[in-house]
This record gives C-alpha cells, structure tokens and sequence, in this order.
C-alpha cells in the first residue's frame, strides 16, 4: 500500500498545481473566481483525473492531453459537491475538513461557482489536443456520464429514495449512476487519449465499474464507522437524512463483503494487461481500504 500511496500523494500534488495554473489563467469576475478556487483547489484525492491519467499511461497515449481531460474532471466532480452541500440538497456544513462553499459566500455564488466550474470543465475539454473525432467522442462520453444518464439521474433517483424502502437492485442502479458514471468517465476518457482495441476497451470499463462501487460501498460505510477528522465532514448524515445506502438496506458486514468481491472483480478485470495495469490494481486496494 506504501507505494501506491506515495504515487496517488505525487499525481496528486501535481494536479493541484495544474489546477491552480488553470484557474490562474482563467478570466472570470473575481467574487466568482473566488468561490469556485475556495472548493476547487481545497485538496481531495484528486482520484478521478489520477484514473485519467493512468490509464492513459498504460495504453502510452498522450499524457498531456489526459491531464486536461483529468482537470476537466476535476471541475465536474467539484461542481457536483459544491451543489450536494446546499441545504436544498445535503445539506452538509462540511467539505474537505472546510466549511461548505454556501456557508462562505452564500447560497446564491456556491450555485454560480458550481454551474462555472462545470461549464468551464467543457471549454477545457474543447481545447484538448486529439484528433477531432476522438474528442468529439471523448466530451460526448462526459457529457453521457455527468448529465441525464449519468450523474444528475442518480442524484434524482438518490433525492427520490430517501426515506422510503428500497431493493438492492434500485440502490446499485442510483449509485451506477451517482458516482460510478464519473468513474467509467475518468478511465475511458484516459483510454481516449490513448489507443486501444474492444477487448481492452471492454476490460477497462468493467473495472471502471467494479472500482466504482467498491468506492460508493466503502464511502457508505465509512458515513457509518469513519472518523470525521480524517473525512473531513460529518459522520451520520446519511442515516439522518434517510438516505439509501448500502449499510441501510444490507447491514455492515455483507456491506463489506459485497466492497471486497466488487475490489476483486475489478483486479480480475485487467488481467489482460499483465503486469502492466499493476497501478491501478493497486488503486483498486487503495479505495477499499481508505479511511477518508
């Protein structure tokens, strides 16, 4: 785990400089620009441009254009907690161990900053240096996986569940959605930037899957049994608000045990990659076994 550890700790501190470097060159008023820096470059795992990349590197592609697509996904993924905090949603007064953007500069610019930093996330995506039919597919494919049939339906089908019984058939159908969209988008975007044939293009969305819900599982459990200093946030929300998760409707230990057979299955998934993929096995132990 060392060694997976300081490479995601080294990718990591490299897109928070890239980021910072982006929004630096971005000219947008400056009260906006201000709330969108405060979520945006307030730390996290930076997990979904580090996928990027990764698999980018594992199919030898472009890197450079793998980094602006990752940073891309960055601004997406922080939208999206930007607008999960507001009280018309989570309602949640922390985020990455800070306060919430809304309780700093107000529900009205949180709003705004999250809607620029997800319509700024496309500009940086036109700007991506491919082949024009390649990136046409590659912004499609965010577009698929943070919009109607992505991420925003798992939001709704998660709104729409809370406080009302659920099967464990809806509950894997909102987080496909909810968090393993932006997940599948990540890795296939990174196969984008690369070349590569159906066979592994197949494999890698598999395991774009199966880490995505060993990350929801996981995220679940530790709402439960986390400690909120490391989080960041507070522990308990879920099942204050009523919301579906996995501890709810299947209890702790099979919670688990599901966490650990979706890890497993998303390892057997790079196998055609041999030695190769061996990072991001890795960052598969990496999710499962993460206390923040």
């Amino acid at each position: 785990m060392q060694g997976i550890e300081n490479l995601l700790d080294n990718y990591r501190r490299d897109f928070d400089r890239y980021l910072e470097e982006l929004m630096a060159a971005q000219k947008i008023q400056p009260g906006l620009k201000k709330a969108m820096s405060y979520s945006l470059l307030s730390g996290g795992k930076r997990i979904r441009p580090i996928l990027t990349l990764l698999t980018c590197q594992l199919l030898e592609g472009n890197t450079g254009a793998a980094r602006r697509v990752g940073a891309a996904l960055e601004f997406i993924h922080t939208y999206s907690l930007i607008h999960d905090d507001l009280p018309a949603m989570d309602d949640d007064d922390f985020r990455r161990g800070q306060y919430s953007n809304h309780l700093v500069f107000g529900e009205g610019m949180a709003i705004l900053a999250g809607d620029a930093l997800l319509t700024q996330a496309f500009q940086l995506l036109l700007e991506v240096e491919l082949p024009a039919e390649r990136r046409c597919r590659l912004i499609g494919l965010i577009v698929e996986s943070a919009g109607v049939q992505g991420m925003l339906a798992g939001q709704v089908m998660d709104l729409e569940a809370e406080n009302r019984e659920i099967d464990l058939e809806e509950l894997q159908l909102i987080h496909r959605n909810k968090t393993g969209a932006l997940f599948q988008a990540a890795i296939l975007s990174g196969a984008l930037c690369a070349e590569c044939n159906e066979q592994e293009w197949q494999a890698l969305k598999n395991y774009a899957d199966k880490l995505g819900l060993t990350f929801q599982i996981v995220d679940d459990l530790l709402d439960v049994i986390g400690d909120s200093s490391k989080l960041g946030k507070e522990v308990g929300q879920d099942l204050k608000r009523g919301k579906a998760t996995y501890p709810a409707l299947l209890g702790l230990k099979e919670s688990r045990q599901r966490a650990e057979r979706a890890a497993a299955q998303a390892r057997k998934s790079l196998d055609i990659f041999a030695d190769r993929a061996e990072s991001l096995r890795e960052l598969v132990d990496f999710v499962l076994e993460r206390s923040s």
